[in-house]
């Protein structure tokens, strides 16, 4: 749950967007920079969270009065050295903000800290993350809490998908790239899996919000609705002429989070009455609409 310490909205005099060369934190920094709020947007190269001196270097970046935007990551975790490196990248930012006392900080976090359950996941369930991308976000999360005495909002984002996604994950991103090039869609098993989906510009809008109202607390990102990788592969490929063959395949292993992960986002509109997720149909309608308007 959030609490505004901004009951009405305020422009911060600035954010510094740390990672702001990743696909979130990129539409964040476009939404805070349309609102008209001033935005240093920090990542690789010019600041490696890994180097020996990272802490100094980011501390000099910051300024009392400034609202910092955490989502520097490497994602997903797959190992423990890929867990050690995110840990090493947190510490470097504890170690500027002991230095600067910030006006507001927000972390972009993940569902993934949540224990596999078959009811509705609120900001109040069990975190027990059973996978190392889990236990990276929550041992970061509990060392901003330690570390930062400050206002800190926490964003536990589920699945996103967006028309900039560099990356080529298992979901509605890679589904529309084949079906661009007019390859078959291939699922994991029958593509059965139902999981919850969010468009990028739905989580940048969010944080925005997040930024005016100073909020501090935790908050889900999920728009509340579940689909199955089938549901959304088919959709894709019914936008696309001619339409690409969806096939299943036999899986390696046992279905993620027990195939069902859905959402009660019911705190979305206690905290921001007016805002509201976008369902996927809608979200991925208007990224298609979007690239066949960039063709013309």
């Amino acid at each position: 749950m959030l609490t505004h310490l901004n009951p009405d909205p305020i422009k911060p005099t600035r954010v510094v967007v740390l990672g702001a060369g990743g696909f979130i934190a990129g539409a964040v920094t476009a939404r805070l920079r349309a609102h008209g709020i001033p935005v240093i947007a920090l990542g690789r190269p010019g600041l490696d969270l890994l180097s020996p001196d990272a802490a100094q270097q980011l501390a000099a970046q910051l300024q009392p009065q400034d609202t910092l935007f955490f989502a520097s990551a490497k994602a997903p975790v797959r190992d423990l050295a890929m867990l050690q490196d995110n840990l090493t990248m947190s510490r470097a930012v504890s170690a500027a903000l002991k230095q600067i006392s910030m006006a507001h900080v927000i972390y972009l976090s993940s569902d993934a800290v949540y224990k596999d359950s078959t009811d509705h996941l609120t900001e109040t369930s069990c975190a027990e993350p059973g996978s190392l991308h889990g236990a990276m976000h929550l041992m970061r999360e509990i060392a901003l809490r330690a570390d930062y005495q400050g206002p800190l909002a926490i964003v536990r984002s589920t699945l996103v998908y967006g028309l900039d996604d560099p990356h080529n994950g298992y979901g509605p991103n890679r589904f529309r790239r084949l079906a661009a090039e007019g390859k078959e869609i291939t699922l994991f098993g029958e593509g059965e899996e139902r999981r919850d989906h969010v468009d990028v510009e739905d989580v940048a809008e969010l944080v925005t919000r997040i930024v005016l109202h100073r909020s501090e607390g935790i908050i889900n990102a999920a728009s509340g609705e579940v689909a199955s990788f089938r549901e959304l592969a088919e959709f894709v490929a019914a936008a696309f002429v001619p339409r690409v063959t969806v096939n299943g395949r036999s899986r390696s292993g046992p279905i993620p989070h027990n195939g069902y992960r859905p959402f009660d986002n019911s705190a979305i509109a206690l905290a921001f009455p007016d805002f509201r997720f976008c369902t996927w149909r809608e979200g991925l309608t208007r990224i298609h609409d979007r690239i066949k308007d960039d063709r013309k």
